[in-house]
């Protein structure tokens, strides 16, 4: 397969203030990297500068005028569509800026907007710190919903997959004492359906086998710690299996991970945030890739934030987005 073969994928930089450029020159420099796509970076040119000092490598960056001249760079260049000039005070570590926080905005806006064109297969993202986009002006809850609104669609899951656990997401960035009024049935059966699909593609397999997490202990014991299992959670899951999918529960989230991490499902579906994402992330805290499901377009990332303790140290682990930048390559082709 010559070079112009490989799917171009897109990798935005993230808030400079964290670790998200670091990450990145670590991760272009993997040798296998270069095997399976075409990568160019969305970015800031000092912040991948002093990124490559920062880990002491080798690589050099190189500013392309459009997305596609990436692929005919030599070996150890890191292209890079430069989208701002931010300065030294702009983007201290661990301390978010609006500059920063407007300049990441653009970044996603750009690469969403080659991908919905056909010019790019894929978007891979580094993390943003929500604080300096909301300080610019941009008051989104996170990349998800973001992207799902310059993509045009409500039908969109998060989720979140190692190769052993795969974990979507009925509700995302909410505060706690909200989530039970937004366990919709109609929500749940979207979660399910997409879920579904998203999982038979990533696997290969065409009828995955799911399982849904109940909201309350106990699968709410009958109606005594909740209702939300027998009149939402139970009939959304009939509901999809009328339709064809293979899908269990609700089940305990307290037993459920056990199996789960067995292999007995293929995908699990959780009601809430922390509910889905602590059992993975004591799994897969190295290895795991934030895929958005539903969208036009193909949408990885790491499964991690800023990191600002460690930003400017050099000892970020690029494990994450390395898993992402594979699994976009493997969705694209």
């Amino acid at each position: 397969m010559s070079n112009h073969d490989l799917p171009l994928i897109l990798i935005t930089m993230g808030d400079p203030c964290g670790i998200g450029p670091e990450i990145i020159v670590k991760a272009l420099q993997t040798p296998d990297t270069d095997r399976i796509c075409r990568p160019v970076v969305i970015g800031d040119r000092l912040a991948m500068e002093r990124a490559v000092s920062v880990c002491n490598s080798g690589v050099t960056i190189q500013e392309v005028v459009s997305a596609e001249d990436g692929g005919d760079l030599p070996q150890d260049t890191i292209p890079l569509l430069a989208l701002s000039r931010l300065t030294e005070a702009d983007m201290r570590y661990g301390a978010p800026s609006p500059a920063a926080g407007d300049a990441v905005y653009r970044y996603i806006c750009n690469a969403s907007l080659l991908c919905r064109d056909g010019r790019a297969a894929a978007m891979a993202t580094a993390p943003i710190s929500k604080e300096a986009m909301h300080r610019a002006g941009h008051d989104y809850p996170g990349h998800t919903e973001l992207l799902a609104e310059l993509c045009g669609t409500d039908d969109f899951v998060m989720m979140l997959a190692g190769n052993v656990l795969r974990v979507s997401l009925v509700t995302i960035h909410e505060a706690l004492h909200d989530v039970p009024r937004l366990v919709t049935f109609e929500k749940v059966l979207k979660t399910i359906c997409i879920t579904a699909d998203g999982v038979a593609r990533l696997t290969g397999n065409p009828a995955p086998k799911l399982a849904v997490l109940a909201l309350n202990p106990h699968c709410g014991e009958a109606g005594k710690f909740g209702d939300e299992e027998r009149n939402v959670i139970e009939p959304a899951i009939q509901a999809a299996r009328q339709t064809g999918i293979n899908v269990e529960g609700p089940l305990s989230a307290d037993t459920l991970f056990h199996f789960a991490q067995q292999g007995a499902y293929d995908g699990v579906v959780a009601m809430y945030h922390d509910q889905g994402l602590i059992p993975l992330k004591m799994l897969h805290f190295d290895d795991a890739v934030n895929v958005t499901l539903g969208l036009p377009i193909i949408r990885t990332s790491v499964d991690h934030g800023t990191a600002y303790n460690l930003a400017g140290t050099g000892q970020a682990s690029e494990k994450s987005l390395l898993a992402a930048i594979r699994m976009a390559a493997e969705l694209a082709r």
